[in-house]
């Protein structure tokens, strides 16, 4: 489960992201923009997120996940499209030269502290 690897980085990168200046500080909310394509089973990745955050200013937070569908651009045609199935090209000209332009994402939007 490599969920558990992506939630330690994510406690890592939200606790290093703190300001230095605010004192006793309790994260409350991790936004996150995760792609269907990234792999990332968001069950799962809550799960270890609520393990991983245990003992330090990230225990307790909520961790919201935004999931991000997949789209993707022809490079023969320019036609735009959302993906739902499996593609491989362009439903307008039939091209096989298409690229993804969202579904693999995996951000931490925002962080959000107690009292701010």
């Amino acid at each position: 489960m490599h969920e558990m690897g992506l939630a330690t980085e994510i406690v890592r990168i939200v606790t290093e992201s703190i300001p230095g200046d605010v004192a006793d500080p309790k994260v409350v909310r991790v936004n996150l923009k995760v792609g269907r394509l990234a792999a990332v089973v968001p069950q799962s990745l809550t799960f270890c997120f609520e393990i991983a955050a245990k003992d330090g200013p990230v225990e307790g937070a909520e961790l919201y996940i935004e999931e991000i569908g997949v789209s993707a651009r022809c490079n023969d045609c320019a036609h735009l499209w959302d993906i739902d199935a499996p593609a491989f090209q362009c439903p307008k000209c039939n091209s096989g030269s298409i690229e993804m332009l969202t579904g693999r994402e995996l951000d931490i939007e925002s962080i959000e502290l107690a009292g701010e």
